[in-house]
């Protein structure tokens, strides 16, 4: 394999492993609330996962799992737009990450968590696993995204072999007789003699 091939196929490996990586994080669960209410009303949890704390995770890597496609589509000026979407969406991915794990759980739990009365209390546990695994996805996805932005041109082209095996006509098929059999009916609904050659018909 040329080294053009591997950079191209580091790059589909890279964005598809991100935008995998983003789309299990999202789902996971990153924080924890419990709203603690006055008597006689019981706590209550709720767990809250990256899609409801961030639902930028989960669009980020469906935009990554279709750029890594998209890379193989394309080419020259093409696979640079498709670069520059898929870092863009690693920033934005590594960005939601990083601001779960480096603001205050209970900000960024109080405008998504319900159950809450008045005197009541919010207390919040963040798992820094999920949005840590979405900060590396995304920081995956803007170094897969900037090789395809600065190397991306040269990378050789995908399927054009068998783009020009589809352009070769196919072979005509020999007429059989049921063949002709069908043209003569067609030709009397026609109105036309079967028996008569076509210059003659004219």
């Amino acid at each position: 394999m040329s080294g053009q091939r591997r950079e191209m196929a580091a790059a589909v490996v890279g964005l598809a492993g991100a935008g995998g990586l983003a789309l299990s994080s999202g789902g996971q669960t990153w924080v924890t609330a419990t709203v603690v209410r006055p008597a006689p009303f019981p706590p209550v949890t709720e767990g809250l996962t990256g899609s409801d704390l961030a639902p930028l995770v989960p669009a980020g890597g469906l935009v990554l799992l279709a750029a890594a496609v998209a890379l193989l589509a394309v080419r020259g000026p093409g696979r640079v737009l498709v670069g520059l979407l898929a870092a863009l969406a690693g920033g934005v991915l590594g960005w939601s990450g990083l601001r779960t794990l480096v603001t205050d759980g209970d900000a960024a739990a109080a405008g998504v968590v319900g159950g809450a009365t008045p005197g009541s209390t919010l207390t919040t546990a963040v798992s820094a696993a999920w949005p840590a695994l979405a900060l590396v996805a995304g920081l995956l996805a803007v170094a897969a995204g900037l090789l395809a932005v600065l190397r991306g041109r040269g990378w050789p082209g995908m399927g054009r072999r068998y783009e020009r095996t589809a352009t070769v006509a196919a072979p005509a098929r020999r007429q059989s007789d049921e063949d002709r059999a069908l043209d003569a009916w067609r030709a009397l609904d026609r109105g036309e003699d079967p028996t008569e050659e076509p210059t003659e018909r004219r």
